[in-house]
């Protein structure tokens, strides 16, 4: 059964993978909370909810393992679930109509797949720009990070102003202050993983997530299930998805940004993913790739049949490449546990925010080492780059960056007459991402 992951041919063992899905499970699991909580605004019952992102990111995650052989776990996309709560549920009328706008997404991406443009789009992107996809996604994670361990706030007089006039033009964020239980169980548990990485310290951020899980429940910022430890998953939502009611629904039209996020989304994940792993060929290019992106894109469907919203790759798999993982045995194991906390949902959920917060802003220490790889000189390039990697965490959002990265490339070359050297489906990228600003 192991021998279809290859490990010894890619320098892993079985427990390096076991110990990096439990970095990835650990630094993931929130959504089995943030998804429902979110996707309740659109009626989306909330317990039936909390099943269906366990169970859709449990086989998502196995699906990649068995079939790509790729250390990506997979589970209900933050930021497309707010789409669809909140953008798509109300102009196509209920949520199950929605559902069935995720499902006709991850159906018309696997088509794409299938065609071979998702990868052929991927492929286009030159090498540069792929690797400040990786350094921006890894700025994106320690934000991600600082945010959670409230070491990065939204002033409140900026909340005050902007709720009377959307116009006002505030400080965005500001520091927070250790003096706070969150900031300080991060700021100690990032202080105990950095030590363990400096030191190569195996599983340094399977231990850094477990000491400051314990630090938090010491000091209460994390508390012990008060009831039942075991919980019994309802399947309310599963195969409510209702395709007819989306196609026939005036929300059709949205069916479009919902492609264009989830399509750059992934394809910025794998990229970042695979240079952290080293899983790349002398090219710069991922083999087997077309296979990641089908089960990611069958994968959408999948999670709008379950009533889930869009599941996607995640990006802090990296949490798990860092820890050593390499193969799809990883993404198995992810899977695994995903199932398992489809009854263990309470004794999961003690692991605050804050305590995976240290391991997300090493890991995004990680991943910015491939900015050394960047051909600064070439200024061609280096500015693409540049607005990419800081575009990504700026506006939160991955493709956003990806968007504007490869709008100032195309310009760029096209202003400086070397336009033969684009290739035709980076035109048609950055064209695609322009209308989508501008109208979307």
């Amino acid at each position: 059964m192991l021998r279809r992951f290859d490990l010894a041919e890619r320098g892993s063992t079985p427990v390096a993978e076991a110990r990096g899905a439990v970095a990835t499970f650990l630094t993931m699991s929130y959504i089995l909370f943030a998804n429902p909580s979110i996707l309740s605004a659109a009626g989306v019952p909330f317990a039936p909810a909390v099943a269906a992102t366990a169970a859709a990111a449990a086989i998502c995650s196995i699906l990649m393992g068995v079939v790509a052989n790729f250390p990506i776990a997979l589970a209900s996309g933050m930021g497309l679930n707010a789409i669809i709560a909140y953008q798509v549920t109300p102009v196509a009328g209920s949520w199950q109509a929605a559902m069935g706008i995720v499902v006709l997404d991850g159906l018309l991406a696997f088509a794409l797949v299938v065609v071979g443009l998702r990868e052929a789009v991927m492929r286009a992107i030159p090498r540069d720009l792929r690797r400040a996809i990786g350094v921006g996604i890894g700025l994106f994670i320690a934000l991600i990070g600082l945010v959670n361990a409230k070491l990065v706030v939204v002033p409140p007089g900026t909340l005050k102003a902007l709720a009377t006039n959307p116009l006002a033009v505030m400080p965005p964020v500001t520091h927070g202050s250790i003096r706070t239980p969150e900031a300080a169980v991060a700021l100690i548990g990032f202080l105990i993983t950095s030590v363990l990485i400096a030191r190569r310290v195996t599983g340094a951020i399977v231990i850094g997530i477990l000491a400051s899980t314990a630090l938090a429940l010491t000091i209460g910022v994390a508390e012990l299930p008060k009831t039942a430890w075991i919980s019994v998953p309802s399947f309310e939502t599963v195969g409510q998805a209702d395709v007819v009611g989306a196609i026939e629904s005036s929300a059709l039209p949205l069916l479009f940004p919902v492609l264009l996020v989830d399509f750059f989304d992934t394809i910025g994940t794998a990229t970042a993913v695979a240079d952290e792993a080293r899983l790349h060929d002398e090219r710069g290019e991922i083999p087997g790739i077309r296979r990641v992106l089908a089960v990611d894109s069958l994968s959408a469907a999948i999670g709008g049949f379950f009533g889930a919203s869009s599941v996607t790759s995640y990006i802090e798999s990296a949490a798990g490449v860092a820890e050593g993982a390499r193969t799809g045995l990883h993404s198995v194991v992810v899977g695994l546990l995903f199932a398992t906390a489809l009854f263990l949902t309470p004794v999961f959920s003690i692991v605050p925010p804050a305590a995976t917060a240290p391991a997300l802003i090493a890991v995004g220490f990680l991943m910015c080492q491939q900015i050394t790889r960047i051909e600064f000189q070439d200024l061609d390039i280096a500015l693409p780059a540049f607005v990419l990697l800081v575009t990504i965490p700026f506006t939160y959002s991955i493709s956003h960056g990806i968007g504007y990265g490869f709008i100032t490339f195309v310009a760029i070359k096209l202003l400086s007459g070397k336009w033969r050297s684009v290739h035709p489906f980076m035109y048609a990228a950055a064209a695609g991402f322009a209308g989508y600003f501008i109208f979307g």
